[in-house]
Formats: structure tokens, C-alpha cells, sequence
């Protein structure tokens, strides 16, 4: 029974470490470019942190700055807009029917966007036309 339980640990251990070594297969590392524009991205965000005009505390906006950098250099960050718009089709998905196309044309073709990201998002809005029955 001791064996039993000593080669169910064992295989435990062999898929940890393979997941974890799929894990860090799938982050990839920046080229010399990426890394530059990162690191750029990092002074820019650290200035705007001096500036005073983030919504949040100093610190806390250079912890968020120093945590976005550290995450670019492990390649999970990502500032192209197909990846965005492919998120926000994704939330879409909850829905079914004309709530999903209604959705997802508020995605695509917004007929207004009003908000910001500091002020807590985008609110974007699509008028559909229906004629009288």
C-alpha cells in the first residue's frame, strides 16, 4: 500500500512539472525591439506616476509600473488591438441569440464611446433602428 501511495505522489509530481514546464514554454521572451519599447513604456509610466495625475496613490502607481514591466519581460503582455477586440468579442459569448449580436456589434461598431481607463472604463453604445409593426 506504501508503494500505492509513493507512485500516485510520483506521477502527482511528473504532471506539476510538466504543466509548469508548459507554462513556461508559452511565455515567450521579448526580442531586443519589444524589450526596448517595454522598457520605454516603463519610464513613460513612471513619469506619468511623478506627474500626479494618476488617480492613484504614488506607490502604488510605481508598483503597477515596475509589475508591468516585469510582465512584458516574460512576454504575457500584450498591446495589440486584434488581442483587445478579440477579449471583448470573448465576453460577448455569454450572452445568446440577438443579446450576443447586440453585443457584439457594440464591439465592432460602436455608434459612441464615451469613458476613459482611468475613469474606470469604455461604455460603448450601438443604436439599432427597429421599424414599427
Amino acid at each position: 500500500m506504501n508503494m500505492h501511495r509513493l507512485s500516485f505522489f510520483g506521477q502527482g509530481l511528473c504532471a506539476l512539472a510538466s504543466i509548469l514546464t508548459m507554462g513556461m514554454a508559452a511565455a515567450k521572451p521579448l526580442s531586443p525591439s519589444s524589450m526596448s519599447d517595454a522598457q520605454d513604456r516603463y519610464r513613460q509610466d513612471m513619469a506619468f506616476c511623478d506627474s500626479g495625475q494618476s488617480s492613484q496613490p504614488v506607490n502604488a502607481c510605481k508598483q503597477e509600473a515596475r509589475n508591468a514591466l516585469a510582465e512584458a519581460k516574460r512576454g504575457g503582455l500584450s498591446t495589440m488591438p486584434d488581442d483587445y477586440q478579440r477579449n471583448a468579442l470573448a465576453r460577448c459569448s455569454n450572452f445568446q441569440g440577438e443579446d450576443r449580436k447586440a453585443c457584439e456589434a457594440r464591439i465592432l461598431h460602436p455608434t459612441h464611446v464615451d469613458g476613459s481607463v482611468d475613469g474606470g472604463g469604455l461604455l460603448r453604445e450601438s443604436v439599432v433602428t427597429i421599424p414599427a409593426s
